[in-house]
């Protein structure tokens, strides 16, 4: 039977040429000098490793990011050829993966950094790797005031290269600048002794969505280009500069299965925590939280029936969600429901859906499940 066949009425659509367009303004946007990683974790934040890279890789990007090894790994699989830089870290234990795949390690912990080196001694070859410093975000990186021991231990080490210097900038969205003009100043002194010991790693690289957007200064010679590669915006870049020209590359569909007609003060779904307020016509959808489909959403986000807004009622569920067609008109079983995108002059988008909700775009797309299925538009 064809899988077609077998599949409920419920798929998210990735949009390559939206993929690509972005890619191209993010690459105009920065100076020529300057090269772009394409961040591809996350699922490509839900958009699909493989195929996104793919495009990418064709595209011309210079290489890309993931944040574990596992994520390297499922790209060199399906045959990426492009550096592959895993920016989470590395554990002791993985040593051997990176050489076997071919990664480049971020590294911010002298086990790990250890472990990489009898790997590299015992198999002859040489590993080059980007350290992470902490300028502030507080969560990975090698602090300033050990940076000089941490790069003096590497130097004394077979086989292992420093090659880049990282930072993550912590609030390059946010109109008050004080912070991130802080981190650059931080990153500077980070050059600076390196420099005073005689390293000058190839790649140095701060620059998130954020940044690449409004701080020329964070450009270095790499940029990390992440959500906004998939055309997340409105609460991505910051109001330091002028908008970039960015289109959402995920949309979200499913079909009606059930229409039915219901008397006033029917309720309706888990909790009875709608009541409908005068005779209605419901329907019902299979899609549920467990498709990505935020519970969060219930009796307060909207979906596009037609090219008009319906309201969802009721508590969403694992697999179904219901919601009021009473006010659009023609519905019939079958339509379809777009809950992430747009229809004539409906649009949802991420950043709206999660400001409904209290987060952000990136959790929307990065949240639709596995079970979904990606259908690929070129």
């Amino acid at each position: 039977m064809d899988s077609h066949e077998t599949q409920r009425p419920t798929w998210a659509e990735i949009s390559l040429p939206a993929l690509l367009h972005n890619f191209n303004v993010l690459r105009a946007h920065v100076s020529p000098s300057v090269q772009m990683m394409a961040v591809v974790k996350a699922n490509a934040y839900g958009h699909g490793a493989v195929e996104c890279a793919r495009a990418l890789e064709n595209a011309g990007a210079d290489c890309l990011g993931v944040a574990l090894i596992e994520e390297g790994i499922e790209l060199r699989r399906g045959g990426i050829m492009l550096p592959v830089i895993c920016l989470g870290g590395v554990q002791p234990h993985q040593a051997s993966l990176v050489i076997e795949h071919d990664l480049t390690p971020v590294l911010f912990d002298l086990d790990a950094v250890r472990a990489l080196s009898e790997c590299a001694v015992e198999n002859k070859v040489r590993i080059k790797l980007h350290l992470k410093i902490d300028t502030g975000m507080g969560r990975l990186g090698i602090g300033i005031d050990r940076l000089s021991d941490f790069a003096s231990t590497v130097s004394t080490l077979g086989n292992v290269q420093i090659d880049g210097v990282l930072t993550q900038l912590a609030d390059a969205d946010s109109q008050d600048q004080t912070f991130t003009n802080f981190q650059l100043s931080e990153f500077e002194r980070v050059i600076g002794i390196l420099e005073q010991m005689r390293i000058k790693p190839t790649f140095r690289h701060l620059a998130n969505s954020a940044a690449i957007h409004a701080y020329r200064q964070a450009w270095g010679n790499l940029v990390r280009a992440g959500a906004a590669l998939y055309g997340l915006r409105d609460d991505v870049l910051g109001p330091n500069a002028p908008p970039l020209d960015l289109k959402p590359v995920m949309s979200l569909h499913t079909r009606i299965i059930l229409l039915k007609d219901v008397p006033a003060g029917t309720s309706l779904g888990y909790g009875r925590t709608f009541r409908a307020a005068r005779a209605s016509r419901i329907a019902t959808l299979p899609i549920g939280y467990a498709d990505g489909l935020r519970r969060a959403l219930s009796n307060v986000g909207r979906v596009i029936v037609r090219g008009r807004f319906a309201p969802i009622v009721g508590r969403i569920s694992m697999d179904l969600t219901i919601v009021d067609v009473t006010d659009v008109e023609g519905v019939v079983h079958g339509d379809e429901v777009i809950l992430l995108g747009s229809s004539g002059d409906a649009e949802l988008r991420a950043e709206e859906i999660g400001a409904r909700i209290g987060t952000v775009s990136y959790e929307i797309v990065c949240g639709i499940s596995a079970r979904v299925p990606r259908v690929y538009v070129s």
